[in-house]
């Protein structure tokens, strides 16, 4: 039998989504299809407005509605805490519990040596400006990356990078950092986790 194209068109366009297979996709596929037409175009405006909407924060490189985003702009938040984390995704997960009250860095990635991803490829360098420039006179950073092995060379590699710029900037002799606790499960991804073991790591932190 042979199928639309339309219709195998979407679920090759599914096809390439994390996570999604063969059966899925078509699955996604034929729901579409059987929806409402209002519901399709809703759903179709929601997808253009992803990229036509948002932007990249110039400080922290999280997406946003505005650039800078409304945690950099917000004069209530730490700027002198910065929490580093690899996707935004993260971002939203510790910010959840309300009781983190710094501000972020997301990489955007994280050192894989096995999929061509160095320090170039994310937001490394920028953060590195970002203490440099004093913005906010930074006090301390929390590397907060997933503990596998990809996240753990990324903060070995970070510590490096600001151990030397510390010696590079007397200003920055003071600035500490600092890794979450180990309320996350080794493996387990930061975008998973609950409040709770958010907020534990978080407040049991410790020097790295």
């Amino acid at each position: 039998m042979r199928v639309a194209r339309a219709v195998t068109n979407l679920i090759e366009v599914f096809e390439r989504l994390p996570g999604i297979g063969p059966k899925t996709a078509a699955r996604l596929t034929y729901y579409l299809l059987h929806i409402p037409q209002t519901e399709l175009e809703r759903f179709s405006r929601s997808l253009v407005a992803l990229k036509t909407e948002t932007t990249e924060c110039s400080r922290c490189f999280n997406v946003a509605e505005s650039d800078p985003c409304d945690v950099c702009s917000d004069p209530e938040r730490d700027k002198s805490v910065i929490c580093v984390v690899e996707q935004p995704l993260d971002a939203l997960a510790l910010d959840r519990g309300n009781r983190f009250k710094g501000v972020y860095h997301v990489l955007h990635g994280v050192i894989d040596p096995l999929h061509n991803i160095g320090p170039d490829e994310i937001k490394i360098g920028e953060l590195m400006s970002r203490l440099r420039q004093g913005f906010g006179e930074p006090r301390e950073v929390i590397l907060a990356l997933n503990p596998n092995m990809e996240g753990e060379a990324t903060c070995l590699y970070l510590n490096n990078q600001i151990s030397n710029l510390k010696s590079q900037h007397p200003g920055l002799l003071g600035l500490k950092v600092t890794r979450l606790a180990h309320g996350l499960p080794v493996g387990a991804d930061i975008e998973y986790a609950d409040e709770v073991t958010l907020t534990r790591a978080l407040e049991g932190r410790t020097e790295y």
